[in-house]
């Protein structure tokens, strides 16, 4: 009787695997769920470190240019050394709320004529005009700095155009160098602004404005133009025309070729070469030119007053808002300029 073999048969080679228990499944099957669960938290907190950083960087960055912004402003704090010539750029409408502001041009050329180092300053103009008691500003200051500071001349350049308040400006100065294609003159005045008294009628609009005094609403837009505003406006009109011409009187002296031309003050302008010969302007020359050959120092410093980046934002999200908001509930649609 042979012995009986009471071995386990899946011991033995070749025997068939009993399956996995139901147990042992889920187990592993948990496991790999687990797994996936962890190297997914992993990957998204390394996702979201990594947006961290990154917005701090940029945070920093963003930090980084408003610092520079707000310390930005040329011809503050300017720092030379040794002889030169001193640059203020006035650019674009000459407005109390703008770049080319009395308060930036006067500081400017404040800058520009109390260094020690400075022997000659230009004034490089750009400008169609615009307020007229801002031009007025800025050629009194230039005319105060010229007695202030006898030995150092100042000579304005003109690019394109000097029209206008520009050369409100500019007639201050020694002398106005031009390049034979600028557009000079334009000595005038004008006041601005839009009748709707014609469309309302066909729309059917009826205006209601009432007032405490005669003449508060004399310029209002909505109303007919009466015969009184347009004398009063044409008073004004003149008295700063005349108060324009005197200062280009003022300024040019007898370097007018005729100052009883009847077109010289009429609001006509002029290429540079036909300024030069009119005596509006004095010789051709760009910036480079001036400070090389006249004043003779070609080392040349810019002083001009930039606008930071709070006064930027302010500008255009602040006061200029409101200004115009105020502007236009005063007295909408019209607006005085030498331009």
């Amino acid at each position: 009787m042979s012995d009986i073999d009471h071995s386990d048969s899946s011991a033995r080679p070749g025997a068939p695997v009993p399956p996995a228990s139901s147990a042992s499944r889920d187990g592993n099957w948990e496991r790999a769920v687990l797994e996936k669960l962890a190297l997914s938290a992993i990957r998204e907190q390394r996702s979201n470190r990594r947006w961290k950083i990154f917005f701090r960087f940029a945070f920093l960055i963003v930090l980084a240019l408003i610092a520079w912004g707000l310390l930005n402003v040329s011809g503050e704090g300017t720092v030379t050394t040794g002889r030169h010539t001193g640059l203020v750029t006035l650019t674009g409408e000459i407005s109390s709320e703008g770049q080319a502001s009395a308060e930036n041009i006067d500081a400017s050329l404040e800058s520009a004529f109390s260094d020690t180092n400075t022997v000659g300053v230009i004034l490089r103009i750009n400008s169609p005009g615009g307020s007229p008691v801002q031009a007025a500003i800025i050629n009194r200051e230039i005319r105060r700095l010229r007695a202030k500071y006898p030995s150092k001349p100042l000579y304005v350049v003109v690019d394109d155009m000097c029209a206008s308040g520009g050369y409100y400006v500019a007639v201050a100065a020694d002398k106005i160098f031009v390049d034979q294609a600028s557009i000079v003159g334009s000595i005038g005045v004008l006041m601005e602004g839009f009748g709707f008294t014609g469309l309302m009628d066909k729309l059917g609009v009826e205006r209601r404005l009432h007032t405490s005094g005669a003449n508060k609403g004399l310029f209002d837009p909505f109303t007919p133009e009466s015969d009184k505003a347009k004398e009063h406006a044409q008073k004004m009109l003149d008295q700063i025309h005349e108060q324009f011409i005197a200062a280009v009187k003022q300024g040019r002296g007898s370097r007018l070729k005729d100052p009883n031309n009847p077109d010289l003050f009429s609001g006509l302008f002029w290429t540079g070469q036909q300024s030069v010969e009119l005596g509006l302007a004095d010789a051709f020359g760009d910036t480079d030119y001036v400070a090389r050959n006249v004043i003779k120092a070609e080392n040349i410093v810019d002083y001009t007053v930039k606008s930071n980046f709070a006064d930027r934002l302010a500008s255009r999200f602040g006061a200029s808002i409101g200004d115009a908001a105020m502007k236009a509930l005063a007295n909408f649609g019209v607006r005085a300029s030498i331009q």
